[in-house]
């Protein structure tokens, strides 16, 4: 008797949530984004003799582009408010692998006031992106947008300290609703590690916080978007100055034509640097960019050009035994020379509406002084920058041939 009496008070605990999920709306879905890659005169092998120097040879591989499965749902509240929430997984495809939660996961409400959601997700910074981006290719991989926009770049799995187009922790955000074509957004988010580290400079960063805002116009074949964000505290700074302060700030527009759509952008980077002698300076950096997205035939042509120019600004580099270093945040560092460039043209091609495939070839041209990398899936052997001569290791090229499958 007790043990039936055992089995029906069990059955109600388990059913009791159960119900209460059958009257959310609740959606599995994910992509599978996989491309086959030749990564061009980039590996560096051993020579075999001394006089013939350093071998160059192709590097193919499969990589796993943004690929994701997550669970989404809302919930009627009355009175036109929804409940929501998201969990999202990444996983790498190509290799195995992966962590729940690595990507936009968050719980919030909606109503014709907006949207409120707490969590971990992109900072309104990244939506810019769409406007002048690779977005056919779905805006990730090495046909990403990333590489020189932003001073985005990943150290294994974690995206570089100084990077604006990023996933910030401990967030709120505010998404306002649509109106005659205007939006805007705002968020402010937390240290990665919640402020509980110890140590003098962590102590100092344990109220480091991200803000990022942004509005877009989006009505007909205008769009226009402007952004900022402001990290504080978030890189480690010296003893003397441990709070640092980094800035961004993008403007983009696009038009459409119909046929074809043109897009450009600005943006402006500006780190704070500490001095030898205790002072903080600055480390500046400009970027443009001019793009295509034109319909040919049932798919979509993209083809952009970017220009991350020189950095400049006051603070100042060092000479050691002949050998001039200057600061360096993430891929941007400051003097002549340092400035990088970068084209891609691509071919996206829907076999339906889930299932889509696209090539395309990209190339990140350095200068001597420069040392950007693919914004995702960067490799190994590139230049070290601050004066070296690297040739085609300064040049991170590659054809891409990928399919994609939304579910």
């Amino acid at each position: 008797m007790n043990k039936k009496l055992l089995a029906i008070a069990i059955a109600g605990v388990v059913a009791a949530p159960l119900a209460q999920a059958q009257t959310a709306n609740v959606t599995l879905y994910g992509r599978l984004n996989l491309d086959a890659e030749v990564i061009l005169q980039n590996k560096q092998d051993t020579a075999v003799t001394a006089s013939q120097g350093p071998l160059k040879q192709n590097i193919y591989r499969v990589s796993s582009n943004s690929s994701r499965l997550g669970v989404r749902g809302t919930e009627s509240l009355g009175g036109g408010l929804n409940a929501i929430f998201q969990i999202e997984s990444g996983f790498d495809a190509s290799n195995s692998g992966g962590q729940l939660a690595t990507r936009e996961t968050f719980v919030g409400l909606q109503g014709g006031w907006g949207t409120m959601k707490v969590g971990f997700f992109l900072a309104p910074y990244d939506d810019i992106q769409s406007i002048f981006g690779s977005a056919p290719t779905l805006q990730t991989g090495i046909l990403g947008s990333q590489s020189l926009w932003s001073n985005t770049g990943f150290v294994g799995n974690t995206t570089q300290l100084g990077s604006f187009d990023d996933r910030v922790a401990n967030s709120v955000r505010y998404d306002s609703p649509n109106i005659a074509g205007f939006t805007g957004s705002v968020q402010v988010g937390g240290r990665d590690t919640g402020g509980n580290e110890g140590g003098d400079i962590p102590q100092q960063r344990r109220h480091a916080y991200v803000i990022s805002t942004a509005g877009q116009y989006n009505n007909g074949p205008l769009a226009v978007g402007l952004a900022y964000e402001v990290h504080n505290n978030l890189r480690d700074g010296t003893p003397a100055q441990p709070k640092l302060q980094d800035q961004a700030a993008t403007l983009a527009a696009s038009w459409n034509f119909g046929i074809v759509k043109v897009g450009a952008a600005y943006e402006t980077l500006k780190y704070d640097i500490p001095q030898a002698n205790g002072s903080l300076s600055d480390l500046k950096r400009n970027f443009w960019a001019i793009s295509a997205t034109a319909n040919l035939g049932p798919g979509q042509l993209y083809a952009a050009y970017w220009k991350a120019e020189d950095g400049r600004g006051g603070a100042q580099c060092a000479t050691i035994g002949g050998v001039t270093t200057c600061p360096r945040v993430g891929a941007v560092t400051m003097g002549p020379n340092t400035s990088s460039q970068q084209w891609e043209v691509s071919y996206t091609y829907p076999l339906s509406k889930r299932t889509l495939v696209y090539t395309g070839y990209t190339m990140i041209d350095n200068k001597a002084n420069a040392n950007y990398n693919f914004g995702v899936n960067q490799i190994q052997g590139m230049c070290g920058g601050n004066g070296a001569s690297c040739g085609d290791a300064g040049r991170p090229q590659g054809i891409v041939a990928g399919l994609v499958h939304f579910f």
